[in-house]
Formats: structure tokens, sequence, C-alpha cells
């Protein structure tokens, strides 16, 4: 029978300058458009006063890898100068629960940033998202509970809101975890997946722990997943000590964390070339796949597969 989880949704790479988060990332071969971020007037006849966390996605077939910065309010730092600013709209009566909302997503990004600079969340897509939390609380897991939030996307008729329906797991160390639904179809038009680095979609997470964590590990992604945890699945678990084998030379400055995703692509003599011509450096996996390293990208090594087919979409 079809699992509800059968992909990743999104990672988000967590970093301290957007706009050198951006350079990189279309250094990489990426699309990668300004980013948003919200502002409010802090007092009647203001100027809008940017504030919270700015965010951008290099968008692919199915899910994207978020840049995600914290904000602090009326500071552009770290900001490129075409920054799109999103004013908040919401009923008065409820404009100080989003700000709340706001700021404590402002205040995570710090602190997962004074951890270390790079991956801090991890969505798995669901096309039932309801029922994706139902499973988790029959397992035990604890979690938030099904929320939904408004993204604005630029489309040809003009800024639309796109509604975003999601869970978040509760405790996990690693970073924000969680279930989002599939994304809608209605506003897929609206995303560039013309990538010259050629890039398909986001197939993997690099999942790292101590020595020893590995079976407390598994045993919980397999309640997440609700199935076995298989080579072909969208996480890659392993401890520090197996590391090298995967990435040679990446020591992650501290655990449990995820140190690495992998992203399909049409060709990797073409990844190979533009990587050369950027100056960025590449390595090899211990699976023969192409990797630029997490001292090169901001803290999270980027790995590239040549596309295939996968079994873990057809279990």
């Amino acid at each position: 029978m079809p699992h509800d989880i059968a992909h990743l949704h999104h990672v988000g790479h967590v970093v301290s300058d957007m706009a050198q988060a951006i350079t990189l990332y279309r250094r990489l071969g990426f699309h990668v458009p300004p980013p948003g971020v919200p502002a409010l007037a802090p007092r009647e006849g203001a100027a809008l006063e940017i504030f919270g966390a700015a965010n951008t996605h290099a968008d692919l077939s199915r899910s994207f890898i978020e840049l995600v910065t914290p904000v602090q309010p009326g500071n552009a730092a770290g900001l490129p100068p075409d920054v799109r600013i999103v004013p908040l709209q919401a009923p008065v009566e409820k404009l100080p629960l989003v700000m709340s909302r706001i700021e404590e997503t402002s205040a995570q990004l710090g602190v997962w940033l004074d951890r270390f600079e790079g991956l801090h969340i991890l969505m798995f897509s669901s096309p039932n998202v309801d029922g994706t939390g139902n499973r988790l609380t029959a397992a035990g897991v604890g979690h938030g509970g099904v929320n939904t939030v408004g993204r604005p996307v630029e489309t040809p008729d003009g800024l639309r809101t796109e509604p975003v329906r999601y869970l978040e797991i509760d405790g996990a160390p690693e970073g924000r975890v969680g279930v989002v639904a599939d994304l809608d179809p209605e506003f897929q038009h609206t995303r560039r997946l013309d990538h010259p680095n050629g890039a398909q979609d986001l197939v993997e997470a690099v999942l790292c722990v101590p020595d020893g964590q590995l079976p407390l590990l598994r045993e919980r992604y397999e309640r997440y997943l609700g199935r076995p945890m298989s080579t072909e699945g969208p996480v890659t678990l392993l401890t520090k000590a197996d590391l090298p084998d995967l990435l040679p030379g990446e020591d992650p400055p501290a655990l449990p964390a995820l140190v690495a995703c992998t992203v399909s692509v049409l060709d990797i003599a073409r990844v190979r070339a533009l990587l050369a011509e950027n100056g960025l450096p590449s390595r090899e996996t211990g699976r023969g796949e192409l990797f630029v390293p997490a001292g090169a990208a901001l803290g999270a090594a980027l790995i590239f597969r040549e596309i295939r087919e996968g079994a873990w979409d057809r279990a």
C-alpha cells in the first residue's frame, strides 16, 4: 500500500548573510530569486520596518532548498539590495500573535546559527498531512498538529498567497523536523526550474549522530516515516565514525546534525564543469557521486547525483 511520506519537501539552510548565501547558490548553479522579509509599521503613520526572518528558495520539481536568516528589527545587514519587503496582512486583533510567531522563529534561527551555520530544517512531503498527523500520534510521536500559513508567491497576475499546511515534530535535537502537504499544483507554473546545473529534485538528507546513537536514531525515523529505513529512502543516517566513508574530509562542528543534502541532476559532467568554472571545490563521495564540501558551502555539504529512478517512490 502507498505510504503517506514518499519524498522530501525541503531542507532549510540557515545562514548568517543572505546576500552571501544567494551568491554561493547561484555559483553552485541554482536559480535563486531575491529573498522576502516581513515588515510592519511599528506605530500608526510610521514607515514599514523589517523584522523576523528573510528567506528564499531554490525551487526543484517537487521540492526546494530554503535559504533563511534571522533579521533584527529595522536592520538590513546581510540582505541584498533587491530584497522583497512583504507587509504583514492580518486582522488587527491577530497581529500580535502573528508577530510573536515570527519573532519566535527568528530567535530559533539565532540559536541554530550559534550552534553552527548549515542545515537545521528537514521537512517531508505528504499527500495527506492530516492522515500523517494521525499516524504519528498513534505511533507515539508528539507534534504540534496541522497548521496553515500563507506564503506570498509572485505570479503573472500579481502577488498571490499559497496556503501551506504543515506539522512540526516535537523534540528533534537535529533541528526542525516535520511534514508538509505536497506542493500545490496551482502554483507550480510560477516556479523556475531551468537551473544551470540541471538540478531536478531534492532526493536525500544526510543526518549524522555520535557513535553509538544510530539504533535510537533509526528507530525514531522509522516512526516518523512509518516504514523501515531503506538505502533508497530520503534520509541517510550514519555515525561520525562512518561519515568519512560517505563524505571524505567532512567533520561536523556539532552532533546530531544534518550535514548534507543531495540533489539529482541530468548530467554530472555539466555540474563538474560548472563548479570548476565558478571556482568551487568538489570531491567524490564514497558512492562515486560529486559533492561540494561544507567548508566551501556555508556549513552544508551539497551532493550531486546523476538522475536515476529510485525505488523509494515505487514502494
